[in-house]
């Protein structure tokens, strides 16, 4: 395995999201903190597709954000998903979304709560840990993303408002 150092903050991410591709089985739970209420369940299928800088998607992606032309994201992801709740009475759902990497910033298509168009600051505690910071609407997203092995990711991610916690998802994502 490479030394974190030794990797440019590019060839990182290039590796993170290559590595993540893949057809993947999520497990979530989402804790609300501030109710007594049970955990909220979700069964997904996640197909997550790496996408090169020169992929069409990515160009989309830059339009959308409004960058120069002459900029092209580093590299990126296309997710797509099918989600079900076992123990609620909702319908499932479907949908997809894009990522793309530039600099210090992840671009989405848009957000975990919004359609809009959104961007994250992203870092590494590791070479297979990927930490994200999205902000909007005045709501904070912190995600934690960790490969484990080949087989296994695990996701956990904090929401807050106004500098207080509101929820807690927790993922054990599986690659079949």
């Amino acid at each position: 395995m490479m030394r974190l150092e030794t990797l440019t903050k590019k060839a990182l991410i290039e590796e993170f999201f290559a590595q993540s591709q893949g057809h993947w089985r999520s497990q979530r739970r989402y804790y609300t903190l501030q109710q007594e209420t049970e955990p909220e369940e979700v069964i997904s299928i996640i197909t997550i597709d790496f996408l090169s800088s020169e992929s069409e998607e990515l160009r989309e992606l830059a339009q959308l954000h409004n960058l120069d032309e002459s900029i092209s994201l580093w590299c990126g992801s296309k997710v797509t998903w099918e989600s079900k709740y076992p123990h609620k009475m909702r319908k499932p759902s479907s949908g997809s979304t894009v990522f793309g990497v530039l600099g210090d910033i992840i671009y989405r298509d848009q957000g975990f709560a919004t359609t809009k168009p959104v961007t994250a600051l992203y870092c590494f505690n590791d070479s297979k840990t990927l930490c994200l910071k999205t902000e909007y609407n005045g709501s904070v997203f912190e995600e934690e993303i960790k490969l484990i092995g080949n087989k296994y990711r695990t996701r956990q991610t904090i929401i807050s408002k106004e500098g207080e916690e509101l929820m807690i998802g927790q993922y054990l994502e599986t690659r079949f």
